[in-house]
């Protein structure tokens, strides 16, 4: 590997200066402890009445440890025993027990505010857009809020008058109405509110501390600043960011995120193997940082995460949400199944029942299915769709939020979701955030008090719409192991730990600009006026993280040279430097080897399996069955005689399979309204077809939107089938029956299907098979007589000798046109006799090889049991 000379083992013991994240610490006079010390002496401070405060609330416990290592030098004194208070901003306000928030103070508690919002977006008369609108109020105001905290609460009407006009400039005020309105709301917002950090800017906030010690990390935060002001000469800056030396550096080009993901992983364990722990694994991408953790975990690696993710991602925030969107009026089958199979309560044979009988009927509206079956309650289906229904009947009716907090829980707890819920780290959190339990929900009403909240009823879509945004605006941290190994950390708080070793993962263009967008729709010149960062000092920000970073005395760097859309990347700009300035020291920046450890492993293919079907007879045959076993014997072994059929979905969009079963039920229709009424006048027909039509769409329970293409299409369907249905009865043929279920005894097999269309004409029977696909593909069918055996099969299915087949393709575009197999007889006798040779030879135990060839392959459900893919050549 091509490394900078610098130290190459980490250990506590080592001489601070040679480890710049323990010299920014421990340094002889550039440290934190040195200056710390220094600052104390000046204004003759005692330690115990000394307050450090500090950028981030992982850095006391270190910050106390380096304390205890700087009190032990030999040269220390008596009152060097002492320990000051280290702290953070937000800590210690909350220690000195101001008010809390109440009305529409902001809480930066998403479940809050986001109500809050919602009720300044009434008041301001945009209630219309108060569910679009809420989250981005919040997000401005969280903007927004820390530079009002910044201001003495007796100031901020002023800072507010002051600001009025910055907010709303460059704003055009018609084409930018929304966001000047959101701009000035946010503002005064704010400045209405009190904060947890008012009590550090009032008089007496610092009495009995000799001294006041601000930590400031990679950037300046307001609140801090204006405690510094404040304070005078009674307080003291230290910046935490030192300039040190480079540590050992590995770069790494992956080609993409998958193979990054794995070679970031293996880092990580390299540096565990060598004794490096805790590693600190950089959160620069969330999506990558997830890959990167499952794959540690599979390892059995102990990781603290410290960014955690959002807790609508979680298994919890899935079942909350899912008993939700299963208790709308209008829920489809599919969400109401999927909340029973996460329902406890519910027996899981009586649940598998359901599903079954759900699928088969393909009824996409659960609406539509309770209203059939909630009647039989005797049976296991319709007792749990009565009690289903029961249970979503008490999420439909509007109620305050309080209300619907309790309904919740009750629902939850009788549909046995309750105690998992408890159970589970993720769950116990949501419902903390949620206020679904009791004392949430009585702290939640006490703050809801003084709002107009407090009264106002929600809609089920009201009140999932709030808890799916607290879920997307929560983010959940799960319980650290008591000995961590990995460490997820955001780039800006690897600032003063001293991590073993570093793994920067996601250092591409994309991922990691040294220029950072600034969050939130807040111009260049408003953020300039309001005091918000810059995009230079953001930047500033990102590049001393990152120098920081680098630091660390072992530091992986990763990127990928592609996405997963193929896309090509560069390493990131920072990256691009570090390369430069490696080659000016070392002469040059050669990228690393995989640290992926190679395996040998013995091949070991799956031959093609051939089963025999001997011991499972089959007395039905029907044309699709033995158009399996033509064409791959073990496809006719998994799915006809295992019966290993796939399991449609319910709410899959229609396709045109669902318009080929409609127009079959539609000509039907038709067919037998002409049988019962004949009549040759073309108007008359077409009223028929259209008749026809909408009954098939009754019948199917298509809704209009969904089926709006197919509808659209129908009339050009119907005059060009209209049109060859004249040509046709004018040779002398004529209508019989439709959808004809047809049996015929061969030998111990019955022979079953359902015929299309049966028509006769002067030659006798005519068999008639519909096809909606193109004109070239029906055509092909007939090019290899002995190969086709739909038509041939059909035919088998009725005792006469004297008989045509053909398909009839009615397409929108071309109309329709008749395909005939000729000589149907002889194609029929041939199959008859393939049929008998085949199950006699299943009879005796003939293998049922699966063949893998051709296209028949790509769509088959039984290829993951047939483990083609793992053949050998």
């Amino acid at each position: 590997m091509d490394d900078i000379a610098f130290p190459s083992r980490f250990s506590l013991t080592h001489d601070p200066a040679l480890h710049p994240v323990l010299g920014c610490w421990l340094a002889p006079g550039t440290g934190i402890m040195a200056r710390l010390a220094d600052a104390m002496a000046q204004r003759q401070a005692h330690p115990s009445r000394t307050l450090v405060l500090l950028p981030y609330f992982q850095l006391v416990p270190r910050a106390r440890q380096m304390w205890a290592r700087w009190v032990a030098r030999p040269t220390a004194t008596a009152e060097a025993a002492f320990v000051p208070r280290f702290d953070t901003m937000t800590s210690w306000a909350r220690s000195l027990a101001g008010e809390p928030p109440a009305g529409d103070d902001i809480t930066f508690q998403a479940a809050r505010d986001l109500l809050t919002a919602q009720t300044l977006l009434e008041r301001a008369g945009m209630a219309a857009q108060r569910d679009l609108l809420a989250g981005r109020l919040v997000e401005a105001a969280h903007h927004l809020a820390p530079l009002a905290a910044a201001v003495p609460p007796e100031d901020r009407p002023d800072w507010a008058a002051r600001n009025r006009p910055v907010v709303a400039a460059g704003l055009d005020a018609t084409a930018m109405a929304l966001e000047q309105a959101l701009a000035r709301l946010a503002l005064e917002w704010v400045a209405a509110s009190a904060y947890a950090t008012d009590p550090l800017l009032q008089a007496g906030s610092t009495d009995g501390w000799d001294c006041v010690v601000v930590v400031q990390g990679f950037q300046a935060e307001p609140v801090p600043g204006a405690l510094l002001s404040r304070l005078g000469s009674q307080a003291v800056l230290l910046q935490l960011d030192q300039p040190g030396p480079m540590g050992q550096v590995h770069l790494q080009a992956a080609s993409d995120g998958e193979d990054e993901a794995e070679r970031a992983a293996a880092c990580v364990l390299r540096h565990l193997a060598a004794g490096r722990a805790p590693v600190a694994l950089a959160d620069i991408d969330r999506a990558l940082t997830r890959r990167i953790r499952a794959k540690l975990a599979a390892h059995g690696a102990a990781i603290r995460d410290e960014n955690g993710w959002k807790l609508s991602t979680t298994r919890a925030a899935a079942q909350v949400m899912g008993l939700l969107r299963a208790s709308a009026w209008n829920a489809g089958s599919d969400a109401v199944l999927d909340w029973l199979k996460n329902a406890p309560a519910f027996e899981g044979p009586a649940v598998q029942a359901l599903e079954k009988a759900l699928r088969r009927a393909g009824v996409h509206e659960w609406q539509r299915w309770s209203q059939r079956t909630v009647a039989d309650a005797a049976a296991p289906a319709g007792a749990v769709v009565a009690q289903a229904n029961r249970l979503r009947a008490l999420l439909q009716a509007a109620r305050p939020l309080p209300q619907w907090l309790a309904a919740l829980r009750d629902v939850l707890e009788q549909s046995g979701q309750w105690a998992p819920l408890e159970a589970d780290a993720a769950g116990s959190w949501l419902l903390r955030e949620l206020h679904v339990g009791e004392a949430g929900q009585r702290d939640l009403a006490q703050s809801l008090a003084t709002t107009s909240f407090a009264s106002r009823r929600l809609t089920l879509a009201d009140f999932t719409a709030w808890v799916h945004a607290v879920l997307e605006a929560t983010t959940y941290k799960p319980d650290p192991p008591g000995q961590e190994q990995v460490v997820i950390v955001p780039l800006s708080q690897l600032l003063g730990r001293p991590f073993g070793a570093l793994v920067l993962a996601g250092c591409d263009e994309q991922r990691l600009s040294p220029s950072p967008e600034p969050s939130g729709n807040w111009s260049t010149a408003q953020r300039q006026a309001l005091g918000m960062p810059s995009r230079d000092m953001l930047a500033q920000a990102q590049r001393a993280a990152w120098h920081s970073a680098l630091q660390t005395p072992h530091c992986d760097v990763l990127w990928r040279t592609g996405d997963d859309s193929g896309e090509t990347l560069l390493p990131s700009m920072l990256v691009q430097e570090l390369e430069l300035q490696m080659v000016r020291h070392t002469g040059s920046a050669r990228q690393a080897h995989d640290p992926r450890e190679l395996r040998s492993i013995t091949p070991a293919p799956a031959a093609p399996p051939q089963p025999s079907g001997q011991a499972l007879p089959l007395a039905m045959l029907s044309a699709s069955a033995y158009e399996d076993l033509r064409r791959c014997p073990y496809r006719f072994f998994a799915l006809r005689q295992l019966g290993l059929q796939p399991i449609d979905e319910i709410d899959e969009a229609l396709d045109k399979r669902d318009f080929g079963l409609w127009l079959h039920a539609a000509l039907r229709t038709f067919h037998e309204a002409l049988l019962a009424t004949p009549t040759g006048d073309a108007g008359a027909r077409q009223r028929l077809a259209d008749a026809a039509a909408d009954s098939a769409t009754r019948a199917m329970g298509l809704q209009q939107g969904e089926f709006l293409p197919f509808a659209a299409a129908w009339p050009r369907v119907r005059d060009g089938y209209l049109a060859w249905l004249a040509g046709h009865e004018a040779g002398g043929a004529r209508f019989v029956a439709a959808e004809s279920a047809q049996t015929q005894p061969l030998g111990t097999l019955t022979l079953v299907g359902r015929i299309d269309r049966i028509d006769t004409d002067a030659t006798g029977s005519v068999v008639l098979d519909y096809k909606t696909e193109a004109q070239g593909a029906t055509r092909d069918r007939l090019k290899e007589p002995l190969e086709d055996t739909q038509l041939a099969f059909y035919a088998a299915l009725l005792p006469d000798d004297q008989l045509r087949a053909a398909y009839v393709n009615v397409g929108e575009k071309d109309g329709t046109k008749l395909f005939e197999q000729p000589d149907i007889v002889a194609v029929r006798d041939a199959l008859i006799e393939g049929i008998q040779h085949d199950l006699a030879g299943i009879a005796i135990g003939t293998p049922l090889p699966a063949l893998g060839e051709g296209s028949v392959c790509d769509f088959c459900a039984a290829r993951g049991l047939c483990r083609k893919d793992w053949w050998t050549a």
